[in-house]
């Protein structure tokens, strides 16, 4: 199971510095070293990060990189950057940077490769909107931009999905169970065809979009659901905590 916290642009300094050590000490008392978290903070704060992730079932991000290896892009930081500086993830996809930043499925899938190429491990963020889940399209949607993503040569050892209905990333809403279930099947079933001939196993698969104590434990129990990205919740060590006991509950389970 993968908990992953996408911290966003939130938390001042001295914030993010204390709920990093929350995290610590969340990640390294049992029965919780079964999970494994993942933080993606602000990369302003990825020093103060790297410090307290020297622990095996606690590693971090980025949120976003440039697909160029270095370069004149002012402003940007590159996969490589990331890696040099002791992260072990990045996010690539997420739903506010295909928006906010109008970055299109090459530009994102270039940002996978470049992960990979430095050595990263990438989560590949997927949704649809609500227009889109009405008209019928979703699974389409979701697993077309899965295969844009993916170069021929992938490492599917070094990547998560994360699926995020748009219409759920912050909102409060909730996928209906038996959608984030068809979903997360529909995901497994295309990388397995992605994946035929190749050895490696099948990439972790998250839910993500307003993941709270309330609906993780029902949200894990559900096939093919392999842990959550978290957003809001994941700013206060009291409201992530019990995402993490639910996922630690469930590999106990097992």
């Amino acid at each position: 199971m993968i908990i992953a916290a996408n911290w966003k642009m939130n938390l001042m300094h001295d914030e993010a510095k204390d709920l990093g050590l929350a995290f610590k000490e969340l990640a390294s008392k049992p029965p919780h070293t079964a999970v494994d978290i993942v933080i993606f903070p602000p990369a302003l704060y990825a020093a103060l990060v790297n410090e307290v992730t020297d622990i095996s079932a606690l590693s971090w991000g980025g949120q976003a990189s440039h697909r160029q290896y270095q370069g004149a892009h002012t402003g940007d930081i590159s996969a490589a950057m990331f890696a040099s500086a002791g992260a072990k993830w990045q996010l690539a996809g997420h739903s506010e940077r295909r928006t906010d930043h109008s970055e299109s499925d090459d530009d994102i899938a270039r940002q996978v490769q470049a992960g990979q190429k430095a050595g990263l491990h990438v989560m590949l963020c997927v949704g649809e909107t609500l227009a889109q889940r009405e008209a019928g399209n979703a699974i389409n949607i979701v697993t077309n931009q899965i295969s844009r993503a993916l170069a021929d040569d992938v490492d599917f050892a070094k990547l998560a999905i994360a699926y995020e209905p748009v219409w759920a990333i912050g909102t409060g809403k909730v996928a209906a169970p038996e959608d984030v279930a068809e979903m997360h099947q529909a995901i497994a079933a295309h990388l397995a065809a992605l994946r035929s001939g190749k050895e490696e196993g099948r990439p972790a698969i998250l839910y993500g979009g307003s993941v709270k104590a309330a609906n993780a434990a029902a949200l894990f129990a559900l096939p093919y659901v392999d842990g959550a990205l978290v957003g809001g919740a994941s700013l206060k060590i009291s409201e992530f905590a019990p995402i993490v006991q639910a996922a630690q509950m469930l590999v106990d389970a097992k």
